[in-house]
């Protein structure tokens, strides 16, 4: 049995579709007034956001939103915010949103305090879409650039009936989301794309049809907002509607890809309106596509050429700390191909030839490979920065400090030219992840390895400088220097002059069983001026091996021996709502596989857990090394039935 592991969890599923909406007549929020001349009710702005995880082994990843709701405190019907009919919900590609958040637009809530959300999503054949990347991970179930057909994807836990299938996702938020009226508030669902139960393929022994079981139940969770000016937004697109008088700002708009791809693009133009500033102290980078012309850095967005009425633009921003966003570039064209044809995506292949041309291979939107040449003359910024990370060096040399997984978006000189060559390359996330390794007190390793082996990377990272800000605990106390935390629970992070020697003993004290993280790197702190640093690590859980029982559960812990190696490990398990040790029991009879969640936080659900942990039970367990030399349990998936996995 094979599950998707390698990355953290964040997707944001929620709302990706809301800007689409616009909030249409009757809608809460929506401004307009009921019969007989009521004023409208009290609202708030909500910045909707969505985020996600890389997801190596997956290009595309389908879902169709269909409607979300808010959850009011103490009770009462839901707050619809978003609904679409079945026919026209659109598909959404979590895979895209890889540690980014796409700013969806500013939503009128109606005033009131929420603790959660519910989104459905549509569960009918063929309305969730995998296909798998080229180049998944080694031991992956699925074939490279594969569409798993609809009748292998076994969607978990719908209701209705054939035809009008959906599958309700209920989301509890981490603390409530008060609206006040006239407040600016920040909402961001993350949707768990490398939840080992979220995706599940089960591989019968000999040569068997592989099924896809796509659970929903777990892996979607709100992201709390700890500082909105740290966020990394994804580059927005929209349809010019205005640009002020004295040249501040200029409002779009928000436009989206349409699904089914067309050649050339065409543009979703939705009512969801954004306001977006102009940097007038350092100054916002401005890009005309259809003239070949940019970057000039201007202070103002007036008289500028091509930034009309009805323009397709694709905008950098980032949030200030009031809530307004303020652009760092901008580039223009009166069609939206212009605008979109550059790519945006993960990096699959960093092709650096000293003999001839050099090039990335970048994902689009719909996971597939678009090759971008790098010249001397392409520079690379990062975090959508205004000053070249190449300043005193030639692009092709910078490609030295890439690896497959970044996520960047290129500018091209002229998107019509095959291939494409990049003008400037926004390196969005830095990551480093897989197998950690000489992890010791001033830096570690980590190796990476691919089916192709031209991928692979091992990469020695230095922890940043120990003054070097970077955030806060889970008190809100202000943290210096490195810092790491286990999968999916970042407010128990480990910090101050302790960190680094607590994750050595936690990466080298289990034997036989390797320690996996990622690092959103960061480029030239102290420590390392001209290069990436490690500021933080997110130990993800370790895929243990297929294993059977060997000591049930007692006292929070029960022991595992794996069928390969024969190695014993103890396994941690935690029981309290909120941050309880994720259970699953797969159960594959009659080719039929199916993924019931079992709650441990219950006694019912304890007991239920206990007595299946018997000796000789087949486990697949993915747990988080601690210092202590134990594992974490954060998913633990036990088999029944009468087809058991393979080794």
């Amino acid at each position: 049995m094979n599950a998707k592991w390698i990355h953290r969890a964040a997707c944001g599923l929620a709302l990706a579709s809301l800007a689409a909406c616009g909030g249409g007549s009757g809608t809460p929020g929506s401004g307009t007034s009921g019969s007989g001349g009521s004023p409208p009710p009290q609202v708030g702005n909500v910045s909707m956001m969505i985020s996600d995880a890389p997801a190596q082994d997956w290009a595309l990843v389908g879902v169709k939103v269909e409607s979300i709701a808010l959850v009011p405190q103490g009770g009462g019907g839901n707050v619809q915010v978003y609904t679409a009919s079945a026919a026209s919900a659109p598909y959404v590609n979590l895979v895209q949103l890889d540690q980014l958040s796409e700013i969806l637009g500013n939503l009128s809530v109606p005033v009131g305090t929420y603790t959660g959300a519910v989104i459905t999503v549509g569960g009918n054949p063929g309305d969730v879409l995998l296909t798998t990347s080229a180049d998944p991970e080694a031991g992956f179930a699925g074939q490279p650039s594969t569409s798993i057909p609809a009748a292998d994807i076994q969607i978990q836990h719908t209701q209705g009936t054939s035809g009008s299938l959906t599958v309700p996702i209920n989301v509890t938020f981490d603390s409530p989301l008060t609206v006040t009226a006239n407040s600016n508030d920040a909402l961001d669902l993350e949707f768990d794309l490398s939840h080992p139960a979220f995706i599940v393929a089960h591989q019968p022994p000999g040569s068997g049809t592989t099924l896809w079981a796509v659970n929903f139940t777990g892996p979607v969770r709100h992201h709390p907002i700890a500082d909105i000016t740290h966020l990394v937004l994804r580059q927005l697109y929209g349809q010019v509607t205005a640009v002020a008088s004295d040249g501040s700002s200029l409002t779009v708009n928000r436009a989206f890809r349409a699904w089914p791809i067309q050649s050339p693009e065409t543009a979703v133009v939705t009512q969801q309106s954004l306001t977006i500033g102009v940097d007038s102290q350092n100054g916002t980078l401005f890009y005309d596509v259809d003239t070949k012309s940019g970057p000039t850095r201007v202070t103002s967005f007036a008289n500028l050429a091509g930034l009309t009425a009805n323009a397709y633009v694709r905008i950098q921003a980032r949030y200030q700390q009031n809530g307004t966003l303020t652009a760092t570039r901008v580039w223009v064209a009166n069609a939206f191909n212009g605008v979109w044809v550059s790519p945006e995506g993960h990096v699959l292949d960093v092709d650096a030839n000293p003999s001839g041309t050099s090039s990335i291979t970048v994902t689009n939107e719909a996971g597939l490979p678009v090759r971008i040449d790098i010249m001397n003359d392409t520079n690379f910024y990062f975090h959508g920065g205004t000053q070249p990370l190449n300043a005193s060096g030639a692009g092709v040399a910078f490609l030295a400090n890439m690896v497959r997984g970044f996520k960047v978006h290129v500018n091209v000189v002229d998107p019509l030219a095959s291939p494409l060559v990049a003008q400037d390359v926004d390196i969005e996330t830095a990551e480093y992840s897989g197998a950690i390794s000489n992890a010791n007190t001033t830096q570690f390793t980590y190796t990476h390895n691919y089916l192709r082996a031209s991928d692979d990377y091992q990469v020695t990272l230095p922890y940043i400088s120990p003054t070097t800000p970077n955030g806060t605990d889970g008190s809100g106390n202000a943290i210096t220097g490195f810092k790491y935390w286990p999968f999916a629970y970042p407010t128990r992070v480990t910090s101050g002059s302790t960190a680094i020697t607590s994750f050595v003993q936690a990466t080298t004290g289990l034997a036989g069983l390797t320690a996996y993280g990622f690092t959103d790197a960061t480029w030239g702190d102290p420590a390392n001026t001209t290069g990436w640093s490690a500021p933080w690590v997110d130990f993800l859980p370790a895929p243990v091996p297929l294993a059977t029982v060997s000591n049930g559960l007692a006292n929070g812990q029960f022991t595992i021996t794996t069928l390969g190696t024969a190695q014993t490990y103890p396994v941690d398990v935690a029981t309290t709502s909120g941050s309880a040790t994720l259970v699953y029991q797969v159960d594959r009879t009659g080719g039929i596989v199916t993924v019931s969640p079992v709650d441990i936080t219950t006694s019912a659900g304890l007991n239920q857990f206990t007595q299946a942990l018997v000796a000789g039970t087949p486990v697949k367990v993915f747990g988080v090394p601690q210092a202590n030399a134990t594992l974490q349990a954060y998913v633990v998936i036990y088999f029944t039935g009468d087809t058991m996995p393979r080794q």
